[in-house]
């Protein structure tokens, strides 16, 4: 798994993959926290970070599945997918490994921003008047989300050779997984299925880890649902190996 891990760390820093990356979230939520006039902490007037961690996961939705699709399909085009799965790997290895460092580029990708939170910690009146507690449950929410979105990216990525299909297929899932639940549950209004589609949708979870309370809950959904998407990816890797 190792090995994989860095060969795949290895090939996105050896291109410009990742320093476009970084590049393109870092100039999109800085224009959102620091720009834009409806979003821009300066005209806002309260020290904290909400329009960053609104607005972030909408970023995130279209980035994550940019970075992922290359992750099997690409291997799956020039033939090396068929190549590793003839050497002594296990599919978990290889599966964890592609997982791994794409959510540490997206996690590295994401690291930046704590700047943001200095900045506005100084800039608070009195100095460090911001909610802390939600800031860093915020954090552990955006870290826990990029996760899914990186397996349901790399899943997606499994299903064809083709990178764009991987880009649409895995943008198409967390966007219902993120918003359309939720629409679903709005839909419903009430009753039990309503509150099950309430409850499942990202969208949800990622706000009750930004109120600063840690649940246990949402973190084991959130896990679980990595576990979900690794173990279809598993499914799809053994078919091919066989």
């Amino acid at each position: 798994m190792f090995t994989i891990f860095q060969k795949e760390i290895g090939s996105f820093f050896n291109s410009l993959v990742a320093y476009m990356v970084m590049a393109v979230f870092l100039i999109a939520v800085g224009l959102i926290v620091w720009v834009f006039p409806d979003s821009n902490v300066l005209d806002y007037g309260y020290a904290d970070l909400a329009s960053f961690f609104s607005l972030a996961p909408y970023v995130l939705l279209f980035l994550i599945p940019a970075i992922t699709m290359r992750s099997l399909a690409e291997e799956s085009r020039t033939g090396t997918l068929e190549l590793l799965l003839t050497k002594p790997i296990r599919n978990w290895e290889l599966i964890l490994g592609k997982f791994f460092a794409n959510w540490v580029l997206v996690l590295l990708t994401i690291l930046p921003t704590f700047l943001y939170y200095f900045s506005i910690y100084k800039l608070g009146n009195p100095v460090g008047n911001i909610d802390s507690a939600a800031v860093f449950g915020s954090y552990i929410g955006l870290f826990l989300f990029s996760g899914v979105l990186v397996s349901m990216g790399i899943w997606a990525s499994s299903l064809n050779e083709n990178q764009i299909i991987a880009f649409i297929v895995g943008v198409f899932v967390a966007f219902i997984w993120y918003i359309g639940f939720g629409s679903i549950s709005s839909l419903l209004e009430s009753g039990f299925i309503a509150e099950v589609f309430s409850w499942t949708a990202l969208d949800e979870q990622y706000r009750s880890l930004g109120k600063g309370l840690i649940d246990s809950r949402n973190v084991i959904y959130l896990i679980s649902l990595m576990v979900f998407f690794l173990y279809l990816t598993y499914g799809r890797v053994e078919a091919l190996r066989r």
